[in-house]
């Protein structure tokens, strides 16, 4: 044996622990996210929403004086910007359709909203039925069609996005695919780099990968394949 074969073996077993490490860490932050979210919803949530009632009821009952009706309109739209802000934090912190409304749903209407909010062609082409596969790997899936759309956005100059799902029984794969100029043509920024190299290695701790391509015909091509876990015998 070479004098260089423990270190390699120790070099393995190191990549192999950091990247266990990474994927826990991951996890956590997941739920964490998730946990938090819940608790804008239940508590913050719900008193913005008395809140609203509340205000309504003491407006039907002041004097109909115009200054005191304005302040009030005022009181009711800082309440309405409340809820929507709050609203709109619970999604970034965790995608709620995806827990609720399933795979299918959540994609779906982000390649819509994209594609609205862009300006950009966006097709989505999903299975005909719900893919069964853990929230961890829903969790992936979704993650790498988010770095996908921003990949697009900061470097594709894409007219056109095409989001495939194929679902079998051994494994699942999201591809995001665009017509724009393709990878490499110009440099990564820093966040569109190490995110995705964590989606990456969470597509790893699964048993998974994640691939960025260039499209023979222009445009670039972002593949995660995971494995779909083997059922335990009862």
């Amino acid at each position: 044996m070479s004098a260089s074969a423990p270190e390699d073996q120790h070099s393995a077993m190191r990549a192999a622990d950091l990247s266990d490490l990474l994927g826990h860490v991951n996890t956590c932050w997941d739920n964490e996210r998730r946990a938090l979210a819940r608790q804008l919803h239940d508590s913050l949530g719900s008193s913005l929403t008395a809140l609203t009632m509340h205000l309504g009821l003491l407006t039907a009952k002041l004097p109909q004086e115009p200054a005191l009706l304005d302040r009030a309109t005022q009181m009711k739209n800082l309440l309405h910007t409340i809820i929507e802000t709050n609203r709109q934090m619970q999604h970034r912190l965790w995608n709620d359709k995806l827990e609720f409304l399933g795979i299918r749903v959540a994609l779906s209407e982000l390649v819509t909203q994209f594609g609205e909010q862009h300006g950009i062609t966006s097709r989505c082409s999903l299975p005909d039925e719900e893919p069964m596969v853990p929230r961890s790997h829903a969790v992936v899936l979704l993650r790498t069609l988010e770095e996908g759309l921003r990949n697009v956005t900061a470097h594709a100059g894409a007219t056109e996005v095409d989001v495939i799902v194929d679902d079998n029984e051994d494994e699942i794969m999201l591809t995001v695919k665009d017509n724009g100029v393709g990878p490499g043509s110009q440099p990564a920024g820093t966040d569109g780099k190490y995110g995705l190299r964590v989606v990456r290695e969470r597509a790893v701790y699964l048993g998974g990968r994640l691939a960025l391509n260039g499209n023979p015909d222009g445009g670039s091509a972002l593949t995660v394949i995971l494995p779909k876990p083997v059922p335990q015998a009862s």
